[in-house]
């Protein structure tokens, strides 16, 4: 009975979290409690309202850390029931992580840390922005592709440098004097800044210095960041049906949690049942044949 009720307790606690969790109310109240947050950030950077108003924005601040962690213990006990699924969710972790750490004693002595930390609080406003969200998870699932191509444009990059610091180091050391120098021009020249006064000194050389720069402006300008622009639209694309998928996804209920061991329970007895009647069936049949054979013993007996 004790277990009992303190599982009734945890169902009925989590469902009227979770009705607060969903409420517009309360997602609307957060945000701007995260609004407000970020423009308290902003005003700290005036070291004259600093100065004027130094208690007043430290108890705005403490009272900001009392809200969040509100919501906070609001989310943990909507997952009362199922403890597990609140560390399932990215999101939770992060906000947990963001809050939690602000009562850490290094955070509170580290005015840096604890600058971060609260500035941390302002991306928790990606949780309630969906558009935002996809291009968050779109963002991280493109990461493998961006290495490939950080790889790629890597190898481009050096076997360009060295050929500039052979042909150019004479003639232009300010420029690709060393390896390093040639790369850091080469990745300026990605972006086509300064490309036009690069093939006139180049020209200034030899005539064959256009195919060296035309073909790196085409693989490494055109080519490379076409690639990656690829890859970041498969992602968004990947991030999209990802979001659709949980849209759609029917979330499952503590009571119909609570059911899944009573369907169980009436499947058990359905099947009992079923074999019953399968076995009443058999000696059904089989009565009758025994009847007929006794009949017939007795009629033997009788004539002999």
């Amino acid at each position: 009975m004790p277990g009992q009720t303190s599982e009734a307790l945890r169902h009925a606690l989590a469902e009227r979290s979770r009705r607060i969790v969903d409420s517009t109310a309360f997602t609307t109240a957060v945000f701007c409690l995260i609004a407000a947050n970020a423009a308290l950030l902003g005003i700290e950077t005036y070291s004259g309202v600093v100065h004027q108003w130094h208690y007043a924005l430290k108890g705005t601040e403490h009272l900001f850390l009392v809200a969040f962690t509100a919501e906070i213990l609001v989310r943990v006990a909507a997952h009362a029931d199922r403890p597990r699924d609140f560390f399932r969710d990215p999101w939770n972790v992060f906000d947990l992580l963001v809050v939690g750490l602000a009562f850490m004693p290094f955070a509170r002595e580290n005015a840096t840390v604890l600058r971060l930390l609260r500035l941390a609080r302002v991306l928790r406003a990606a949780r309630f922005l969906p558009q935002l969200r996809i291009v968050i998870v779109a963002v991280g699932k493109s990461l493998p592709g961006t290495f490939s191509f950080l790889l790629v444009g890597t190898l481009l990059l050096y076997v360009y440098a060295m050929v500039g610091w052979v042909f150019f180091a004479d003639d232009a050391p300010e420029h690709y004097g060393s390896l390093g120098r040639a790369a850091l021009t080469l990745f300026l020249l990605m972006t086509l800044d300064g490309l036009g006064d690069a093939v006139r000194a180049g020209l200034e050389i030899s005539r064959w210095t256009i195919l060296y720069f035309g073909s790196f402006v085409l693989l490494g300008s055109f080519l490379l960041v076409n690639l990656l622009i690829g890859v970041v639209v498969n992602s968004l694309e990947e991030a999209k049906e990802l979001e659709a998928a949980e849209a759609r996804q029917p979330v499952v209920g503590p009571s119909a949690q609570a059911d899944e061991p009573e369907q169980a329970l009436r499947a058990q007895i359905l099947a009992a049942r079923q074999a019953l009647d399968a076995v009443e069936a058999r000696l059904s049949v089989s009565r009758p044949t025994c009847r007929c054979e006794d009949a017939g013993s007795q009629y033997s007996s009788t004539v002999s």
